[in-house]
């Protein structure tokens, strides 16, 4: 069977997510959170947390712990859910009771229980590309991303304020701008085949 994934990016500005969990897995989820936008916001429900986690929190104003156990009451405050508990029981209940309420849910480890997957993102500037294997294998998307990483130039940015500075100012119907553009870009691209 394909991939039948969409990729999408979503505006994080109002979003507001919510993690439950603060162990290992809350853990990596809220830093993939927060390297996306550093003043996303999210709530964590948690019964531990772990040290290193708890100082992430205390660092950041725009994440809210609360350190108790997950009830249904906390999906009140949620856009999107990120079940990152070490019981399957308390991920497939948070789940039921967030999509009951059209909200959308990521659960670690269990593709079953995932309306969404966080991919490996590759981000230089204004360029992110996400990398996913359908839930399939994370460690083979975060080697793609590594790869990425290291062979996209770090000054990608200033090509593309470039390019957008180019875009702006021609002139013909749309596939013109394209040709030109797809013209433009074709020295890019070959140089990074010359590598």
């Amino acid at each position: 069977m394909s991939n039948t994934l969409f990729p999408i990016f979503l505006k994080t500005e109002t979003a507001r997510f919510l993690v439950v969990g603060g162990g290992n897995v809350g853990l990596e989820k809220v830093e993939t959170l927060l390297r996306q936008n550093p003043q996303i916001h999210i709530n964590m429900v948690a019964i531990e947390v772990l040290p290193q986690l708890r100082l992430i929190i205390n660092n950041h104003t725009n994440i809210n712990l609360y350190e108790k156990p997950y009830e249904e009451t906390d999906l009140n405050r949620a856009d999107y859910v990120i079940a990152a508990t070490n019981n399957r029981d308390v991920n497939r209940l948070i789940k039921q009771q967030a999509n009951s309420r059209n909200i959308l849910v990521n659960a670690a480890d269990q593709p079953e229980l995932c309306d969404f997957y966080l991919g490996s993102i590759v981000n230089k500037g204004d360029l992110k590309i996400a990398v996913s294997t359908n839930g399939k294998s994370p460690v083979l998307a975060r080697r793609i991303r590594e790869y990425l990483e290291q062979e996209i130039p770090d000054d990608v940015n200033v090509i593309i304020e470039r390019l957008n500075e180019i875009r702006k100012h021609l002139k013909g119907n749309f596939a013109a701008k394209v040709k030109e553009l797809n013209t433009i870009t074709a020295s890019f691209t070959k140089s990074i085949h010359e590598k």
